[in-house]
């Protein structure tokens, strides 16, 4: 548990970074080592700062100053900033912390932002408190206030990410869940690898995850508890298979897909189990529904025009209408958070694609295109879309990587070894 108090400013900066689709400058920031306040808090002081400059840098959207530009150093919290000297720099924003050690290993972080040009505070001071083993996430808290004060978009750095970890050759390759920050850090695994998994899906609340296991010898669907890493099967009908689940917006529900007798349609279950309910009653393979933010559509992929397109529909069933009209053939649709845009997966002319379109399917645009990308999962504000990307031949393998919504800012996320199907965390709270 982390606790967050404001500490009050007497004024208020309006610096702003606009965020379009074009050429975009990054703003160059500054953030001195967190001052240390006491003893048994250096440790946590410089670490934490650098937390920091990594999540603002690596959204494209900020460029870091380099310590050995700074002229003048932070090494009080409440003394006066000295403008002049950032400005000196071109640093058009400055963050200044500091760290303090408590008893039984508490940690107080704080922090201030400042718009350097207009030489005022923008927005309030914060203070975070938490454990030693929390410095992370308060380092990602700072930055997540400080990325939205100069966006004006949502944060998105103190989140999870849960995934399949993969190791060994590709025709034998070993899969089991994890669990990681946002950034690649803190990696935990929460099945081992004797029977194959897939397509991990937080819920609402981030406390529990459906996947798909084939430890039976036929795909089901189980629910995860995170914390304790209990399990059980979901919507577990003999003679059938059930995979591609989601939560919808509320937790309470989940629907997915289930093949009987050779025909795949998708269902949807109260999480807590009971009667299923079928959505769809087409003659061909429906699957990898994800809901609207506001839980009353399904958006989903068919074959029943022919080969792999988009369709919505209401989140009761009924009829659906198609979306995407662009050649080649389309899958793994994920509603953005924001409610505006579909994520998806575009394979044409023996290339794969990460996408996104309006609803209507207006706007398509592709935002990545190698030999496999798939599996695209949103961060919580909807900027940044994260994927599997895998190589080619027999030696080939599968990574994680991310991408900004208007197609910039490519980069592979570290993980321990092959990873593949992320699902991307609510923020934490």
């Amino acid at each position: 548990m982390i606790a967050a108090v404001t500490m009050p400013s007497a004024s208020r900066a309006e610096l702003n970074l606009e965020l379009k689709d074009g050429v975009i400058e990054p703003m160059p920031f500054a953030v001195p080592d967190f001052v240390a306040e006491n003893g048994g808090a250096g440790e946590y002081a410089s670490q934490i700062a650098r937390v920091v400059a990594a999540d603002l840098t690596g959204t494209g959207l900020f460029r870091e100053i380099p310590k050995n530009a700074f002229i003048s150093n932070v090494t009080n919290f409440n003394s006066p900033v000295q403008y002049a000297d950032w400005k000196a720099i071109n640093a058009q924003a400055l963050i200044v912390g500091a760290v303090t050690m408590g008893s039984g290993g508490r940690l107080t972080v704080k922090f201030r932002l400042f718009d350097v040009f207009s030489g005022a505070p923008l927005g309030e001071g914060l203070q975070f408190g938490g454990t030693t083993k929390s410095w992370r996430r308060m380092a990602h808290k700072v930055a997540d206030a400080a990325y939205s004060r100069i966006t004006g978009e949502g944060p998105y750095f103190d989140s999870r990410v849960v995934f399949v970890s993969e190791t060994g050759p590709k025709n034998a390759r070993q899969k089991r869940l994890a669990i990681m920050d946002y950034d690649g850090a803190n990696v935990q695994y929460l099945t081992d690898s004797r029977s194959i998994v897939l397509a991990p899906r937080f819920s609402p609340t981030g406390d529990r995850v459906l996947y798909t296991s084939y430890e039976t010898g036929f795909p089901k669907i189980y629910v995860l508890d995170v914390a304790t890493v209990g399990r059980r099967v979901l919507a577990d009908q003999p003679g059938t298979m059930t995979f591609a689940p989601r939560f919808s917006p509320d937790g309470q529900t989940v629907v997915y897909s289930l093949s009987r007798g050779g025909n795949t349609d998708i269902y949807k279950m109260s999480v807590g189990g009971g009667n299923a309910v079928r959505l769809t009653s087409e003659p061909s393979i429906e699957t990898a529904p994800s809901f609207s933010p506001d839980g009353k559509q399904i958006v989903f992929e068919s074959d029943r025009s022919g080969n792999q397109q988009l369709y919505v529909m209401s989140a009761n069933g009924g009829e659906a209408r198609r979306i995407s009209f662009g050649k080649g053939r389309y899958g793994t649709p994920v509603w953005s958070p924001r409610g505006d845009l579909v994520a998806f997966t575009k394979q044409n002319k023996g290339r794969f694609h990460i996408g996104v379109m309006r609803l209507d399917g207006s706007e398509e645009r592709l935002l990545t295109a190698s030999f496999l990308d798939e599996g695209p999962t949103w961060s919580p504000n909807g900027r940044v879309i994260m994927f599997m990307r895998e190589t080619a031949g027999a030696n080939g393998s599968s990574s994680l990587y991310s991408v900004d919504i208007s197609g910039r800012n490519l980069q592979r996320v570290k993980t321990p070894g092959g990873a593949s199907d992320p699902a991307w965390s609510p923020l934490l709270k």
